[in-house]
Order: C-alpha cells, then structure tokens, then sequence
C-alpha cells in the first residue's frame, strides 16, 4: 500500500459518513416515535374498544413482538442478499402500517398493523446498525453507533410531546397520532434510495471490484475498502451457537433483553404507573420523564468516549438495579423522593442504552453481522414484548412494590453476566473486536477481555 492511501477505518469523518449515520438516525427517530405514541393513545382506546387488560398488553406489545421477527429474519437475510436492499424494504413497510392504524376499527387490527411496523423495524436496526458500523472509521464508530440512542431518545420523547398535546384534544386523536409516525416513515424511505451496499460485505463474496468502486466513489480515490478477505463463513443460525461464537450470542442477548425490559415496561406504561404511584397530572409527570432520557442519551455519549464498554456496562446494571430497588420501598405518599428516583433511573438507563447498538455489531464478523445483531435484538425485544404485555396483569396480581422488584432481579442477571462475559472493543477494528478470545482474560481494561 503507498503512502498516498488510507484505509476506511483510519478515515475522519466525511460528509458520507454523515450521510449514512442520517439515514440510520432518522429510523431510529421513528422507532422510538412508532413505540411511544402508544402509550398515550391507549388511554382513550381502552374504554372506546372496551379493551381487556390482555388486549391492552397485545396492542403495547405487538410492535414489539413484530420487531422480535424482523430482526430475526430480516437481519439473517441481509447477510445473503446484501445490506442495502433490507435498509430500504424496511421502511417501505413502516410507512405502509402507520398510515394504515388511522382507518382500525378493532384491536385486532391494530395489533395485526403494528406488528408489521415492528418487522420492518426489527430488519431495520439488523441492518441499518450493521451498515452504519461498517462504513464508520474504528475511532468514531463508538460515538455513531450510541447516538442511536439519543436519536431513539429524541423520537421517545417527541411521541410524549405530541401525546401530551393531541390525546385529549379530540375522541379520535388517537388515531391522528398513531398514524403520524408515516410522515417520517415516508421521507427516510424516499432518501434511502441509492444507498451503497457495505463494501465490507461484498468484499466477503468475492465482489473485490465492487467494493473498490464503491470506497472510491463515496469516500474518495485513495481510499482502501477495510481489511476483509474474500470468502463466505456459514451463515447458519446454529453458527452463532458453534463453539466459537456462542458466548457472544448469549453475551449480547442477555445483557441487550435485561437493558431493554426494564427500560421498555416502565415507559410503555410511564402514564399508567404514574397514575398508580399517585403522581399528580400523569401525562406532565411522564413528559418530564421522558425529556430526562435525552440528557441521558448525551451523558452516554460521553462516558462511551471516556470509559471502556465493559467498566460502563457493569457500573450501570448495578446503578440501575440499586435505583429500582429504593423506588419499590419508597411509601407512595412520597413523591419528592419517587421523582428524584425516577430522574435517576432514567438518566442512566439511557446513557446505558448506547451500548446497545455499539457491543452487538462489534461482536461479530461480516459474515453474520446483521444475523448476529438481528439475534441479539430479537431475543431483547421478544423479554420486553412479553415483560410489557404482562405489566397490567403484574401491576393488578402483584402490585408495584412485587413488580419494581422483579424488574431489580432482570437487571441483577445482567450485572452478572457482564462482569462474566462483558468485551473490550474500543479502539479495535472490526475485525479485530470479532478475532477477540472467547474467554474473558486479563483487566478488565485490556483488549484482550472478550466472549
């Protein structure tokens, strides 16, 4: 290699890389719109459709269950047939089932609509996550990849503004606001064509002079696609449960579905559990709430920079679990207290929840990236769909001391097996974070900590 080139991992940042990190933002945006309108706009549903306490953890949790099979499956596709061609059907489906919630006249209609969203959502964070690592340069790809979470974030909480506003303006605002999420939906889809295929992806099947053509049409002419050799592993499910790959499934699934349980039955329900508690005016409660996981999503950008991914990860489940379990034995006539809990728990389970787009896509190689991350997310969003779906049902049979409390014990396993299994990736190539031991070795801060 001569001077003159560079490599796309030692690259700084460009304007396609922003570009590329745009496309995977806005969907990111859209996903945490498409998942919080919905607690707002089951407010009014219920006693409109007469909704059971099971019909209502079905509508909370269909998008979830949806996102569990998009992941899943979609993810496991992109890796046969490229990145490019899931990053733009999966919206295509979005746009489709958001528009379609304003015309529902029954919950199954509703469910059936938002399980399509959460497949197209569910492909879209295999591959969009996927891509966006295997464009980014290894010193950046940290800091792109956890601003997924404060985009997720941005979206969460613009659902609360516009739930705050619209729900009780009108009988049928509710359908107004579901079906608003197909406005972003439609524009990310119409800027996503002509997107590129990963070069590091067809560089893996031997398509050498495509992905040159592509390094140096988007990133400049002296630049070098990363450093993948051609050649296709087996892209089998049961590879991710070989010998060589299985303590990182199991590694990025369970810490990704003890994040994302909690995270997901707290502010899916945020309005009803506020209710519960006795917060006075519910939906301003909740708003502020939700406001508080932007500044937490910023404050994980900064500890992603600073700390390793494994010393954040480990100190966060062990914040968030102490956290819960002073809120579960805070008397609810003290509200003072419960808020300032709650400001607490928020602020670090977002900054925590960077680390889910950062830890999967380093984890595995080029060959069953998206499979690998699609597994992770679909295993995360199947314990939170489930984990929502039962949270009316918890709340009436347990009440929210019992259930708070369960929610500790999610966030204990995952403290475990992060100080188990937990990597270190920063600063590492792709390549390089994939090639890691199997077995955690050495301080914690070296590189050579892996699963």
């Amino acid at each position: 290699m001569s001077t003159s080139t560079v490599r796309m991992d030692d690259l700084p940042l460009t304007r396609f890389h922003w570009r590329i990190a745009g496309l995977t933002f806005g969907a990111h945006l859209t996903d945490g719109y498409v998942l919080g309108v919905i607690g707002y706009a089951i407010i009014p549903l219920q006693p409109q459709m007469n909704l059971t306490p099971v019909q209502e953890g079905l509508i909370g949790g269909s998008a979830l269950f949806g996102l569990f099979l998009g992941s899943l499956f979609l993810g496991w596709i992109s890796d046969h047939i490229g990145r490019q061609r899931i990053f733009t059907f999966s919206f295509l489906l979005i746009t489709a089932a958001s528009f379609l919630q304003f015309f529902v006249n029954s919950p199954e209609q509703l469910i059936f609509l938002r399980v399509l969203m959460g497949i197209g959502l569910g492909g879209d964070y295999a591959v969009g996550h996927t891509l966006l690592a295997e464009f980014s340069p290894k010193r950046y790809r940290g800091m792109l990849l956890g601003a997924f979470s404060v985009v997720w974030t941005l979206g969460y909480v613009l659902a609360s503004v516009a739930g705050h506003t619209w729900i009780n303006s009108d009988a049928e605002a509710w359908r107004w606001l579901l079906a608003s999420a197909a406005l972003p939906a439609l524009a990310i889809t119409l800027l996503r064509m002509g997107t590129p295929e990963s070069p590091r992806w067809l560089m893996r099947q031997g398509r050498i002079t495509e992905a040159h053509a592509v390094v140096r049409r988007f990133l400049g002419a002296n630049v070098l696609p990363g450093d993948e050799i051609s050649g296709v592993t087996t892209r089998h499910f049961s590879t991710l449960f070989s010998a060589r790959y299985w303590r990182r499934t199991a590694f990025n699934s369970l810490f990704f579905i003890c994040l994302v349980v909690p995270w997901f039955v707290i502010y899916t329900w945020l309005p009803t559990i506020s209710q519960t508690i006795g917060l006075e005016d519910a939906l301003t409660a909740s708003l502020i709430l939700n406001s508080l996981l932007i500044v937490g999503a910023l404050l994980g950008l900064v500890l992603t920079w600073s700390l390793s991914r494994r010393q954040f990860l480990i100190s966060s489940f062990l914040l968030l679990a102490l956290t819960l379990t002073a809120l579960a034995f805070t008397p609810a006539s003290n509200t003072t207290m419960i808020l300032l809990l709650f400001v607490l728990f928020s602020t670090a389970i977002s900054a925590a929840s960077n680390l889910v787009g950062i830890l999967p896509a380093e984890s595995f190689p080029t060959d069953i990236r998206s499979l690998g991350i699609g597994f992770a997310t679909a295993m995360s969003r199947l314990g939170a769909a489930l984990a929502t779906g039962l949270l009316p049902v918890a709340l009436t049979s347990w009440g929210m001391r019992s259930t708070l409390l369960f929610l500790v014990a999610v966030l204990l396993v995952g403290f475990v097996v992060s100080v188990l299994w937990a990597p270190e990736t920063k600063n590492l190539s792709l390549v390089e974070a994939a090639d890691l031991p199997q077995k955690p070795q050495g301080n914690v801060n070296e590189h050579t900590v892996g699963v």
